[in-house]
């Protein structure tokens, strides 16, 4: 038989709320992720952290100190005669100094103030550059340099090197992104959730409704995980110096780790959860089958009726026979 039009009814409502808390997931974990995990300074600071170590990122910041640091000594007539006796020392040092535990506490530092910076200016409406300063390394560089007795070591600038982390010009529409971020990252999980209950509750057949629900929750966080991975070579072939790949991939490897872990998390559930509802339903016990079927009465004129009847018939016949070969006996 058709299925009633109530039936129906619950049949399309369940299918588009599942469908709709399935694509909401990734999105949903996108932006907590976003919301939470990247505003959130000291979890900044702590993932940064490890990364002082990484020789890539070692090497960019070295060259991008020891540039700043060549850029001021041209600046400088008393130094500049000397600049091509300078600059293996500098380079040298700056790469002498990312190795100690120096480096290690102003790396921490500046990844706090650039941190809060972002955040200052993406919650306020002020319209001037994110800079870092680069000042702290180049006075630790130019110690050094004087300890080793460089040659005019003592006449290296120290000046506030900044560098621009966010542009002026690009604020507003980080500004925007940011604000959608903060509002999605707690209501599209939520919305998710409620979705997905929703559609579970209202199914005709809640086992399938779950195993559907698992399945399209596993499927989004593998579409996200490979969202990640593309996102990570876009982000690589844009940058115009390739010799800055491998600090970046370092970088993007690091602030991602988290969303990484939560698709797998996600798919890893969806999975489980899949399987479990799949085995609930095949090893259930069929509960009072067997009972109804011996109960059910035969019907009238079915064959087990007739078989029934003719040998109810002859087990009341064969008596009779019997008496009757008696009785002919001699």
């Amino acid at each position: 038989m058709a299925p009633k039009r109530p039936e129906r009814l619950r049949h399309a409502l369940s299918a588009a709320l599942i469908a709709l808390a399935c694509l909401l997931a990734p999105c949903g974990t996108l932006a907590a992720w976003a919301a939470y995990d990247l505003t959130d300074t000291s979890r900044y600071v702590t993932t940064m952290a490890p990364l002082a170590g990484d020789p890539a990122v070692r090497d960019a910041v070295a060259d991008t100190v020891g540039a700043g640091i060549m850029e001021k000594v041209d600046g400088r007539g008393d130094v500049r005669p000397l600049r091509g006796t300078v600059r293996p020392f500098v380079h040298d040092a700056v790469h002498s100094f990312t190795g100690t535990e120096a480096f290690r506490l102003a790396w921490d530092s500046g990844n706090r103030a650039v941190h809060d910076a972002v955040l200052r200016a993406l919650r306020d409406e002020s319209d001037r550059d994110v800079t870092v300063d680069l000042a702290p390394v180049t006075a630790q560089v130019k110690h050094q340099l004087a300890v080793e007795h460089v040659p005019l070591a003592n006449r290296i600038p120290v000046e506030h090197t900044e560098v621009a982390v966010l542009p002026a010009q690009e604020l507003d529409r980080f500004r925007k992104g940011f604000h959608v971020l903060e509002v999605a990252g707690f209501w599209l999980p939520v919305a998710a959730v409620v979705f997905a209950v929703t559609g579970i509750a209202v199914a005709a057949c809640r086992r399938r409704a779950v195993t559907a629900t698992a399945l399209g929750t596993a499927l989004g966080g593998a579409l996200l995980a490979l969202a990640v991975t593309i996102g990570r070579h876009l982000t690589l072939a844009d940058l115009p110096d390739e010799t800055q790949q491998p600090a970046a991939a370092a970088v993007y490897d690091a602030l991602t780790a988290t969303l990484r872990h939560t698709c797998w998390l996600l798919i890893a559930l969806g999975l489980t959860v899949a399987l479990a509802a799949w085995l609930a339903g095949r090893f259930a016990p069929h509960r009072g089958a067997g009972h109804h079927r011996s109960a059910a009465p035969p019907r009238w004129g079915s064959p087990r009726s007739s078989e029934a009847e003719s040998g109810g018939a002859t087990s009341h016949e064969a008596p009779a026979d019997e008496s009757q070969d008696l009785q002919r006996s001699p």
